[in-house]
C-alpha cells in the first residue's frame, strides 16, 4: 500500500473521531443554549442521517445490497430489532446524557461499552478473565469514580440523570455491538446502519413526529449546528472512517478513532467553558487509556478488542 494511500487513511479516520467527538459538544449547545428538543433532534438526525448513507450506498456502492437486506423475514427482523433496540436506544441515551449533563462525561460514559461486553461474556462464560481483562476493567472503575466525583466521596461532580442517561448509552452501546455482528457479516455497514437509523427515526416520530416544532424560532446558527450534528457529526464521520479501511488496518483505525472522546472533553471544556476538575482529568485519561489497550491489544482472536473494533466500524453517535 503506497505512503498516498496511507495519508489519505490517517487523514480520514482523524477527520471522523474528530467530527464525532465535536458533534456531541455541538448537540449541548443546542439543548442547552437554543432549547433544541433531545426527542426532536435524535429523530431529525436519524431520519436524514440514514436517507444520506444510503444514497452513499447506492451511488458509490452496491446499490443492489438496499433492497436485498429486506427479502429473508429473519434478517428484516433482526435489522428492525436492531434499530429499536440498538440504534434508536444508543442514539436517545447518548443524546439525553449530553442534555443533562455535558458531551464531554456522556462519549466517555458510553466508552464503557468494551468493559461491559467483558464482564457479558465472562457472565455468558464465553470468554476466560485475563490480566488485561483485570486492568480494563480497573481502569473503568477508577476512571468513572473520578470522573464523576472529581476526587470526593461524599458528592457528585456531574447530575445525576447524565449518569444514569450515560450508564445506559454504554449499556445499549454494547448491546448494538454484539447484535449488529451477524448483520454486518452479509451485508455492507452503509445499508445496516442506513436502515437501522431510519428504522428508528421512524419509530420516534410516531411518538415525537419531527414537524411539530416551531421552526419560527430558529435562527441562523440553529440551521447551522444542526447540519454540523447530522452531516459532520453523522453521515460524513461515518463515511470518512469506513472509507479510511480501506486504506488502514482495523487495529490503526481503532487507535486513531479513540480521538473522539479526547475531541469531546477538550471542544466541551475551551469551547462551551464547562469547569473540568483536576481529578476528573484523571479520570478521563483512565478511560481513554482503557481505549487505548483494547485498541493495541496484538490478539486478533481477542473479543473484546473486536468489540472496539466493531464499535467504532458501527459508530455514528
Amino acid at each position: 500500500m503506497n505512503r498516498r494511500s496511507r495519508r489519505r487513511g490517517f487523514f480520514l479516520v482523524i477527520t471522523a473521531a474528530l467530527f464525532w467527538g465535536t458533534g456531541g459538544t455541538v448537540a449541548q449547545k443546542l439543548f442547552q443554549q437554543y432549547a433544541i428538543d433531545v426527542n426532536w433532534l435524535v429523530t431529525t438526525r436519524l431520519l436524514i442521517a440514514g436517507l444520506l448513507l444510503l444514497s452513499i450506498q447506492f451511488f458509490w456502492k452496491d446499490r443492489s445490497q438496499i433492497l436485498d437486506v429486506w427479502k429473508n423475514w429473519k434478517i428484516a427482523v433482526q435489522l428492525i430489532v436492531f434499530g429499536l433496540l440498538g440504534m434508536l436506544a444508543v442514539q436517545y441515551t447518548y443524546m439525553a446524557s449530553i442534555k443533562h449533563g455535558n458531551a464531554a462525561v456522556a462519549t466517555l460514559l458510553q466508552y464503557l461499552a468494551p468493559a461491559m461486553i467483558i464482564l457479558y461474556l465472562l457472565l455468558r462464560k464465553k470468554t476466560s478473565l485475563t490480566r488485561q481483562d483485570l486492568l480494563t476493567i480497573s481502569l473503568v472503575i477508577i476512571g468513572c469514580f473520578f470522573l464523576l466525583t472529581n476526587g470526593s466521596i461524599t458528592q457528585l461532580s456531574v447530575p445525576i440523570p447524565a449518569i444514569v442517561w450515560g450508564i445506559l448509552s454504554g449499556i445499549t452501546l454494547a448491546f448494538y455491538t454484539l447484535n449488529a455482528v451477524p448483520l454486518l457479516k452479509q451485508y455492507d455497514s452503509l445499508v445496516i446502519v442506513g436502515w437501522a437509523m431510519i428504522i428508528g427515526g421512524f419509530a420516534l416520530s410516531c411518538i415525537h413526529p419531527p414537524w411539530q416544532m416551531n421552526y419560527t424560532s430558529f435562527k441562523p446558527e440553529t440551521y447551522l449546528y444542526l447540519s454540523f450534528v447530522i452531516i459532520f457529526g453523522t453521515m460524513i464521520a461515518f463515511w470518512f472512517y469506513i472509507e479510511s479501511l480501506q486504506s488502514l488496518s482495523p487495529k490503526e483505525t481503532s487507535l486513531l478513532g479513540s480521538l473522539e472522546p479526547l475531541a469531546a472533553v477538550l471542544t466541551t471544556v475551551f469551547w462551551l467553558r464547562e469547569s473540568f476538575g483536576a481529578f476528573q482529568w484523571f479520570g478521563t485519561a483512565c478511560l481513554i487509556g482503557m481505549i487505548l489497550i483494547l485498541a493495541l491489544n496484538k490478539s486478533p482472536s481477542s473479543k473484546t478488542s473486536q468489540s472496539l473494533k466493531n464499535n467504532k466500524a458501527l459508530k455514528s453517535s
